[in-house]
């Protein structure tokens, strides 16, 4: 009798081992797997609500600010009590009679989408990306608005920046940092912080 709860025993606890290790193999196994629908991403870096722009290195020269005596077919867009202006898909500020080019600032409004835009759909936002600028629409008019975090683009303007952020590169523009990402083996961009420029 002694001997058949032994057997009994071990064949219980061999039986347990065996579950065990199976159900903890197919947990890992089932975090591996991809769906073709699924969005595939390379290993997820440090995801930033803000960055203050003192911790961040620009992997190429400072450019040299640059300035136009003119702006042809200007916008005013007044903002907090202030002037800028719209131009040829560019934003500018004037100083000394001259204008020089800026990122926009949130909550710029324009009444029509410049050209070339693209529709970027994310957690149930309409977004209108054109040239690396995020719009929403509010009635008749679309403002310049920070994405949500995860969202995604196919591509970035021509003059982005590569950026260091602790020994970690990004890409940016518009105080926008981006994760280059793999989504059905297709090279895309997900936001994953902004700069903090103040």
């Amino acid at each position: 009798m002694k001997a058949f709860i032994r057997i009994y025993s071990l064949s219980v606890l061999l039986a347990l081992a065996f579950v065990t290790q199976a159900s903890g193999q197919s947990v890992g196994n089932s975090n591996s797997k991809t769906n073709r629908d699924t969005k595939t991403t390379t290993v997820r870096k440090t995801v930033y609500n803000k960055v203050p722009s003192t911790k961040v290195t620009y992997k190429t020269p400072m450019r040299k600010v640059v300035s136009v005596r003119s702006v042809p077919n200007k916008k005013v867009i007044k903002y907090k009590g202030q002037d800028y202006y719209y131009a040829n898909n560019k934003y500018y500020t004037q100083s000394s009679g001259r204008y020089i080019e800026i990122a926009p600032k949130i909550g710029f409004r324009l009444n029509s989408l410049p050209s070339g835009y693209k529709r970027v759909n994310y957690n149930n936002y309409n977004y209108y990306n054109a040239q690396g600028v995020f719009y929403v629409q509010i009635n008749n008019e679309y403002e310049v608005v920070e994405p949500e975090l995860g969202t995604i683009v196919y591509e970035l303007p021509e003059d982005y920046e590569k950026v260091a952020i602790d020994g970690m590169e990004y890409y940016e523009y518009a105080s926008i940092l981006y994760e280059k990402v793999q989504i059905n083996g297709t090279r895309a961009y997900e936001v994953v912080g902004f700069i903090d420029m103040e």
